[in-house]
């Protein structure tokens, strides 16, 4: 016998408790009327008697619950033989079906590997489950041999990463939950980039006995197309030519050649040949590719000419659209801000945004919900005409950028943004004559891009209270620099300094521009949630304008696989399928991502046998329920499991406490008629 927790044992002194409030009962004698103390004697009583123990079936009882609990919490446990506890053991058969055992008959060859081995054990409870990045269980731990043979063939090939880490993980769990030995069977392709990242993430514990059953047992050579960098989107009709890249990859491969083909919405746009080295890389490159507007299913795909077929091909997609119009408000005379802001746009955001500059005296009669979004940059009065249409605008989803410049150091408050104003920040009269930025929040779009805006030297600011505006960027001495707040469905960003290089030098920064155009793509919300990405990735649902909208999710069978709950509130969907999926919100906007197959799986390495051995091992602790050949059998019996005792000193507990209840009443009924 042993504890899993013998530091436990160190509670044993807490018994000392109910011994001392057993020795705290006093000696009760109920005062009698007398006529005078003059007829008593003094005498010293003895206290022998109130020392005593009392009632030492119910201390006994006491001292065993607390006794009891101390040692369930030692957990202990005893060694028993594993032929002792074989007719108790589950037997749990785990069948790979990540994407590599879609190479040749592999899923095939492990699942009937997987029927003989139901068929040789008989009525024993046994489950059966898939594993890819995650274990999926397909049956409760049952003896019915004919669901168990209709599980195991309903197992479909998967495009998920293989994840023997996860597979240990979920094992030892499963383990934990029955509270019995478990025969694990694992009939797998034994890929090596299925391996964890640390060897310890793949320890079983003692309980678990791992046989393996492996379908291959060495490398097979494997061609596939490793990746493709292609833009996402495009916009308007006269643009850069769409240039596609891809790098074509062997694995255990000869020098060879490969055709490879790009091909949009099914028709084949280009062709060509490429030259991949014995177990190398290749990159091809197709200078332009010609995709109408909306979105595009494309391909690069090569001949196949190996046993892994899917991987032959990679998926993404690719929206053409109009560019999005913005509007820039300024002050009457401004000349700075519309040029700097502009090139930066044209520069960086790839004519993504057609930018409209006017003052504020033209600004009466524009539409607020023409465009994508608004900058009003050093205004120094803002109509109240134009201010209801930017504040309805704001709240029906739109979003706008107030650069404050030194225009609104003479009002009390920032227009639209709401925040009172404290005092201005002339940092002209500082030593260094300037302000950098003291604190930035990384996770921002706007800044992430920028890494914190160094070396910009900030002249003016504004300092303003923040109330319930989120504070993105503070200067050295705690000013906040950038802010957002929500206002109904819409947000307003707010720079407390300008977007000239008067209140600042950022304009000539080289912060500018990636500032300018991922805040640009922020608050209009055109940011592609991405045209191609990996097989169990997450995708966010909901982006600046979509918080309150419903989402529409077809997967690439055409299914949807969202409940109208999770259409409405769902932050994030992950994509567990190799094809196109579609997005519809509620607003009429569409997305389309393509989803490919993780690049390790085309790796078709398998592990080392000394590290499968050592898997299996479990550290020198291995435990067999069936002796291997060439194993004596004799040797099955003297191998020891360890059996925890926690379940049954907490029915012991259970029991003296329900005992000591009921003869504690009765000492109380006792105490009751001695008073």
């Amino acid at each position: 016998m042993g504890f899993f927790a013998p530091w436990f044992l160190a509670g044993l002194a807490g018994l000392a408790v109910p011994l001392y409030l057993h020795l705290l009962k006093r000696q009760k004698n109920p005062p009698r009327p007398v006529p005078s103390l003059l007829f008593w004697e003094s005498r010293t009583q003895s206290s022998t008697r109130h020392k005593r123990l009392h009632y030492l079936l119910l201390l006994s009882l006491r001292l065993a619950v607390l006794a009891l609990l101390i040692l369930g919490f030692t957990n202990p446990f005893i060694n028993r033989s594993a032929a002792a506890l074989a007719s108790n053991r589950l037997v749990l058969l785990v069948i790979d079906n990540s994407f590599s055992m879609r190479a040749g008959t592999r899923l095939a060859e492990a699942k009937n590997e997987a029927m003989g081995v139901l068929a040789g054990k008989g009525g024993a409870r046994a489950q059966v489950a898939s594993f890819g990045s995650q274990l999926r269980l397909m049956t409760q731990p049952i003896e019915d041999q004919g669901a168990l043979r209709a599980a195991v063939q309903a197992i479909q090939p998967g495009d998920g990463h293989g994840n023997f880490g996860e597979l240990a993980r979920a094992v030892r769990g499963i383990a934990d939950s029955t509270r019995a030995p478990v025969e694990l069977h694992v009939f797998s392709d034994m890929q090596r980039t299925s391996l964890a990242a640390t060897f310890s993430d793949m320890a079983l514990p003692g309980n678990i006995n791992l046989i393996p059953h492996p379908v291959v047992t060495k490398a097979q050579p494997n061609w596939t197309v490793e990746s493709v960098n292609a833009p996402a989107q495009v916009w308007g009709k006269e643009t850069k030519p769409i240039r596609v890249q891809a790098v074509i990859a062997g694995y255990g491969t000869p020098a060879a050649q490969r055709i490879v083909s790009l091909a949009a919405n099914g028709k084949t746009a280009a062709t060509k040949t490429v030259a991949v080295p014995a177990n190398g890389r290749a990159t091809v490159e197709f200078p332009a590719l010609d995709v109408p507007y909306g979105f595009s299913r494309c391909e690069v795909k090569i001949d196949s000419a190996d046993a892994l077929p899917a991987d032959d091909l990679r998926r993404f997609a690719i929206q053409r659209s109009d560019p999005q119009k913005a509007l820039l408000i300024h002050n009457y005379g401004d000349s700075r801000s519309p040029l700097y802001i502009s090139t930066a746009l044209a520069a960086a955001a790839q004519s993504a945004f057609t930018l409209e500059s006017i003052n504020v005296n033209e600004a009466a009669d524009r539409q607020a919900s023409n465009y994508a979004f608004i900058i009003l940059s050093d205004v120094n009065s803002v109509p109240p005409l134009l201010e209801n249409s930017l504040m309805g605008y704001v709240r029906a989803g739109g979003s706008v950028l107030i650069a404050a410049g030194t225009s609104a150091g003479a009002r009390t408050q920032v227009p639209l943004f709401g925040a009172r104003i404290l005092q201005t920040r002339d940092y002209s009269r500082v030593p260094d004559r300037y302000m950098s930025v003291g604190y930035s929040d990384s996770s921002y779009p706007a800044v992430a891009k920028a890494a914190g805006w160094p070396g910009v030297k900030f002249f003016y600011a504004l300092d303003v209270d923040p109330a319930d505006a989120r504070v993105i960027v503070r200067l050295g001495d705690q000013t906040p620099l950038l802010m957002e707040k929500r206002i109904g469905e819409g947000r307003v960003v707010l720079l407390t300094s300008g977007l000239d290089n008067l209140t600042n030098d950022f304009p000539l920064n080289p912060a500018f521009v990636p500032f300018i155009e991922q805040t640009a793509r922020y608050l209009a919300g055109s940011e592609r949630r991405g045209g191609a990405v990996t097989v169990e990735a997450y995708l966010e649902l909901r982006n600046a304008k979509q918080q309150a909208q419903g989402v529409e999710v077809t997967d690439p069978e055409g299914k949807r696989p969202l409940t109208l709950g999770e259409a409405a509130s769902a932050q994030s969907f992950q994509l567990t399928e190799a094809g196109y999926y579609q997005f519809r919100f509620a607003n009429g906007q569409r997305d389309e991502v393509a989803v490919n197959p993780d690049a390790r799986e085309s790796n078709l390495d398998v592990m080392p046998e000394e590290v499968i051995s050592l898997w299996q091992g479990k550290g020198g602790e291995a435990v067999q329920e069936e002796p291997s050949p060439g194993q004596p059998a004799s040797s099955v019996a003297t191998q020891k499991i360890p059996q925890t005792l926690w379940w049954y000193i907490m029915v012991l507990v259970l029991a003296f406490a329900i005992a000591e209840s009921v003869l504690a009443s009765r000492y109380l009924g006792v105490q009751r008629e001695e008073q």
